[in-house]
């Protein structure tokens, strides 16, 4: 057991995060995302994207020296259509690097990025397009 570690954050999850370098990105994928088998693929079967996102990044640090460090699909084309979830994942970012935006992306961009991330986190996510993309930051040194 460890202590103040969500107890979401998997053996495996945990080791890709510790893992991951400056600037790589981690996909969390609804259960219907298809997944290329070359990916790095973690399971949280039965666990919400939301919930998902919000254990990662209670230990992970968001990047915020770009433009654009979270991304989200665009639903049936419209890029400002809003769902539900896509407000969730907007809080969840916002409360973890506040300022930091929710870019939407084509689903096809989506598909790339995620298959191109460190790892995938397939999630028991039922909801239409319920995946984001995260990329890590750094924790900078005491001032």
């Amino acid at each position: 057991m460890l202590k103040n570690i969500n107890p979401l954050l998997s053996p495996d999850l945990l080791h890709a995060l510790r893992s991951m370098g400056h600037r790589q990105d981690l996909a969390i994928v609804d259960a219907n995302f298809p997944c290329d088998p070359k990916s790095r693929v973690i399971r949280l079967d039965g666990i919400s994207a939301t919930d998902a996102l919000s254990a990662v990044l209670s230990v992970m640090p968001l990047e915020v020296e770009e433009p654009a460090t979270a991304w989200r699909m665009i639903a049936d084309s419209k890029p400002d259509k809003i769902l539900p979830i896509f407000e969730e994942f907007t809080s969840i970012v916002g409360q973890n690097a506040p300022g930091t935006a929710l870019t939407a992306i084509e689903p096809s961009e989506f598909k790339d990025r995620a298959s191109n991330s460190y790892a995938v986190v397939i999630t028991g996510e039922r909801r239409l397009y319920g995946g984001v993309i995260v990329r890590k930051g750094v924790i900078p040194p005491d001032a």
